[in-house]
């Protein structure tokens, strides 16, 4: 048995390597029951690797394993699937949701666990004909969708649930298993609005209290400082700082993730293209997405400027893109430079000279198992056939390996993307990486108009500053009109001429953005008409 100083957690000189490349040197890392630990560094420092070996995720085992030691409560542990971790009552919420979209909170909630009960059929042919306990199912749901101080529709399906309502079912399916003695949230406030992520903040205090720790991941660095009691900081792979939470502050940690003191807001560079011509004016969308409400968006987006779209999570700001850009079904009219768009048409939309960096990068954004240089050229390669070399008068196109791999290298520059080379695979990138891989596509697709739908949303504050500069470089320096979409109102102010505030579906109002962001509050909590 473990005596009371015995920690539940040790982590002890692990070490990993991912395809040549040294991604955690020497890592030491302890948690005490009940415990919270804001686990913090850049995308690539190696924070989601380390917690993938400790919940004994695949990937670790099918590239070679680890160095190292973990011990739990004093007691060497060798996890080889995430079920051993499961069983040792470790759980795990990751940034890539885990749900299916068919099935209702309550039953993603009990997945393999659901309760059953006898009958008839089942007491001659065995248990497997056992039918499910719904009353019991419904009351386990509850108590775990209670225990997290958030309320959900136990009964809504997930894949017409709001991206919110889908992250605390995730944590509510972790909070329904009896044994659950530790919880690592990887990211989860990073699709949350303010409101719900101020209630898992709350969550997360209400789990400590009941013994159980907490590894909380995060690029929020105030959410660390409001809810953790240790911080530990890693970057490169490495173990900077380990500090208690009361003795430092936001900007203490970031110059430890990055190695250099960061401004976390730009300077204000607002310019205004009141006399410019309208280069997009839509008139009476409706989108017909999941989870968002678009009913009645009317909006001209002026020749050069950066728009901001923000608002609450599900009132519409995600589905305006999606519907203009044709990737969910849509109404109303759209013109671009003069001539109207055609809807629900992705490549009349490209053909027209626009592109779209999508909030859902691995579903719509990336070729996961294709090479970088294949990611970011093919694009324009289908479009525009930029990168090809062109026989015998055309009739001959053969692909221009060097074009593709300058491109793709000059981008892995530009925005400071961590990769082995231009040849490594997508998938292999850390979340911020492939964030920024999907830029690159744009940017080199060289639109006129550029749809970016949460840029930044995963990743590190470094890694913020440089996105958000490389959005602002490509307008200022290409002409590009750029429309960015984001939960972080603070960040749209940082980079925008003006802002639009959706609510309910339809701009609530249109304001430059060096107004007060109060009053881009008040819109959002407004009622349109």
């Amino acid at each position: 048995m473990a005596n009371a100083k015995t920690p539940l957690l040790e982590m002890r000189k692990i070490k990993k390597d991912f395809f040549g490349n040294q991604v955690l040197t020497d890592i030491n890392l302890t948690l005490a029951e009940g415990e919270v630990l804001g686990l913090c560094g850049e995308n690539g420092a190696g924070k989601s690797t380390l917690m993938k070996i400790l919940f004994g995720m695949d990937v670790i085992r099918q590239t070679g394993g680890y160095e190292g030691e973990i011990l739990l409560n004093g007691e060497k542990v060798q996890f080889n699937t995430p079920f051993d971790a499961l069983a040792a009552g470790i759980g795990m919420v990751h940034q890539e949701f885990s749900l299916i979209p068919g099935f209702t909170a309550t039953e993603n909630i009990l997945l393999n666990r659901e309760p059953k009960k006898r009958n008839v059929i089942s007491e001659v042919f065995g248990d497997r004909l056992d039918t499910l306990d719904y009353n019991e199912m419904t009351g386990r749901a509850e108590a775990a969708i209670s225990k997290m101080g958030f309320s959900i529709d136990k009964n809504m399906v997930i894949s017409e649930m709001p991206v919110g309502h889908k992250q605390f079912t995730e944590i509510a399916r972790e909070l329904s298993k009896d044994r659950l003695k530790l919880l690592i949230l990887d990211e989860p406030t990073a699709v949350l609005t303010e409101k719900e992520a101020e209630a898992l903040l709350a969550s997360i205090r209400s789990m400590s209290e009941q013994g159980i720790a907490v590894i909380f991941i995060t690029h929020r660095l105030q959410e660390i400082l409001a809810v953790c009691n240790r911080v530990v900081v890693m970057r490169d792979g490495f173990v900077i700082s380990d500090v208690p939470a009361e003795n430092t502050t936001v900007q203490e940690i970031s110059k430890w993730m990055v190695g250099r003191n960061v401004e976390t807001a730009a300077k204000l560079d607002i310019r205004d293209h009141s006399a410019a011509k309208t280069i997009m004016s839509i008139k009476r969308l409706w989108v017909d997405m999941p989870g968002e409400t678009v009913r009645d968006v009317s909006l001209d987006v002026k020749e050069g400027e950066i728009l901001g779209i923000g608002g609450l999570a599900g009132q519409g700001k995600l589905g305006i893109p999606n519907g203009v850009m044709g990737l969910y079904e849509a109404g109303g009219t759209v013109e671009f430079d003069g001539k109207q768009i055609p809807l629900n048409s992705p490549r009349k939309c490209l053909d027209a000279s626009l592109a779209f960096v999508s909030e859902d990068r691995r579903g719509v954004g990336l070729l996961l198992d294709e090479t970088l240089e294949w990611n970011i050229a093919f694009p324009a390669m289908q479009v525009q056939e930029k990168f090809l070399k062109t026989y015998l008068g055309g009739l001959v196109k053969w692909r221009d390996e060097k074009a593709i791999r300058d491109v793709t290298e000059r981008y892995i520059e530009e925005l400071a993307i961590k990769c082995t080379g231009s040849k490594q695979k997508a998938k292999e990138l850390s979340g911020g990486n492939q964030q920024k891989i999907c830029l690159a596509k744009a940017f080199a697709l060289e639109p006129k108009f550029l749809f970016v739908s949460e840029p930044t949303r995963g990743i590190d504050v470094g890694a913020k500053a440089l996105v958000l500069e490389a959005l602002r470089r490509f307008n200022r320096e290409s002409g590009v009109t750029v429309v960015m979409i984001s939960s972080e109102l603070e960040e749209l102010r940082s980079i925008c001429d003006r802002i639009a505030i959706v609510s309910g579906g339809r701009i609530a109002g249109i304001r430059p953005a060096s107004d007060p962001s109060e009053d881009f509050g008040m819109l959002m909590v407004s009622m349109v008409k």
